[in-house]
């Protein structure tokens, strides 16, 4: 006999502002957790949900930037979240950018980072995006989930976090009609 999962309505929708102190708590929460190691602990342990809620309530409000929650409806709060549009400071044939994607670590596995990414690309493709790429920290833990979701290696730079000068590396889709439709049920 198989044990029974607790299963839950988690609705992927796009953020309102009603969501941006639960979309910072979520920030916070898992950069510390996947994070620390990584990124100095001085640095994270000074993050707050309230600096971080008026950083993306900017976010927000910029032209051409969007956000999807990923929201659990049975207790009524925000479990992870994407950001992404135009595609900032690369060439032009990176045309949208998925700037930030967190999910509380308690949800990995579930399948909601992808459905998260699902219906970015389904959203990038509504407004005329042909490609997706996503800036990843080198040694961050989850790297795989891009790779898993089709995406490949196409370059590798540098990124300022508080006082240290990180390794990232780019992944990018170029198929964003396979990316939308990625492990979606039949």
């Amino acid at each position: 006999m198989l044990p029974m999962k607790s299963f839950r309505r988690i609705e992927i929708r796009p953020a309102v502002p009603d969501d941006l102190m639960m979309i910072a708590s979520v920030l916070v929460s898992t950069w510390r957790a996947t994070f620390r190691g990584i990124i100095a602990d001085a640095y994270l342990d000074a993050m707050t949900v309230e600096d971080q809620a008026i950083r993306h309530a900017r976010r927000m409000r910029f032209p051409g930037s969007f956000m999807m929650a990923a929201a659990d409806m049975a207790e009524g709060r925000v479990i992870g979240f994407a950001n992404y549009g135009k595609a900032r400071g690369m060439p032009p044939a990176f045309d949208r950018e998925l700037y930030e994607l967190y999910l509380l670590p308690e949800f990995h596995g579930a399948g909601l980072g992808s459905a998260l990414v699902r219906s970015v690309a389904a959203h990038c493709r509504e407004t005329g995006g042909t490609s997706l790429f996503a800036w990843v920290l080198k040694d961050n833990p989850n790297r795989a989930f891009y790779e898993r979701l089709g995406a490949r290696a196409v370059g590798e730079g540098r990124v300022g976090v508080g006082r240290e000068s990180l390794d990232q590396v780019a992944y990018r889709w170029d198929d964003l009609v396979t990316l939308s439709d990625f492990g979606a049920s039949t």
